[in-house]
């Protein structure tokens, strides 16, 4: 049976684009139940739209605290049936009472090689930084930010005339990839933790990515179709 997710977003939404072709493709075996944004007018929003998948905003501003606004989605996103909560840009730090509502069920994208770089901007934070390695991770969600066990990783390297958009472009072409890799493996039950490591069941074994457009460390690595 696929996987009813719920998909929370403050921006574009091209990972839940990925999400949403792996899905068509019949690669990734979920199925969206809703999309949420806390801001109206968002392109993600349109995505979904175009998609036919149902959407809701819900305005943190309109909330007198942090805990009021997440019971708010924690209701919406019980009552469409969903199962996994999946970040795909989500500005916002959730509260205990969200992440309890789904144990080990919330996963979160990030644009840096965890610990590396958390919160914002961590692209811009990597070029100023000046590294030679960067990449993205995908982890499950704790109260910390950008603070949970790390399920994989894709490593790009930072290149001498990088600003924060080429760097960021090219770690997003890994986000695409990785994001539906793990929300698949979720999805099938093979993931566990075990204090802050991430086991994944029958796990691949780490790939090298080395095309004329992109190159890249994954680990663990990509299956077939991701």
């Amino acid at each position: 049976m696929p996987l009813n997710i719920a998909v929370l977003l403050s921006g574009s939404g091209s990972n839940l684009q990925s999400i949403i072709d792996k899905i068509e493709q019949g690669v990734l075996d979920a199925r969206i139940r809703l999309v949420l944004s806390n801001k109206n007018g968002v392109y993600g929003l349109e995505r979904a739209e175009k998609h036919g998948l149902p959407t809701k905003v819900v305005k943190h501003t309109a909330y007198d605290s942090r805990e009021d606004f997440d019971a708010a989605l924690v209701q919406l996103i019980r009552e469409s049936g969903a199962e996994a909560v999946i970040l795909a840009g989500f500005m916002r730090i959730l509260t205990p009472h969200f992440i309890n509502s789904f144990p080990d069920k919330i996963l979160n994208i990030h644009p840096a090689v965890l610990p590396c770089f958390p919160g914002v901007n961590g692209q811009q934070q990597a070029v100023d930084y000046g590294v030679k390695i960067s990449g993205c991770s995908v982890h499950f969600v704790d109260e910390k930010m950008d603070h949970g066990p790390v399920v994989i990783q894709a490593a790009v390297p930072g290149l001498h005339r990088d600003d924060a958009k080429t760097l960021g472009a090219r770690i997003l072409k890994m986000e695409h990839r990785i994001f539906p890799q793990a929300i698949q493996w979720l999805a099938q039950g093979r993931l566990s933790i075990e204090g802050r490591k991430v086991d994944v069941k029958d796990c691949p074994a780490p790939m090298v990515i080395n095309s004329q457009e992109d190159s890249a460390l994954v680990n663990p690595g990509l299956e077939n179709g991701f």
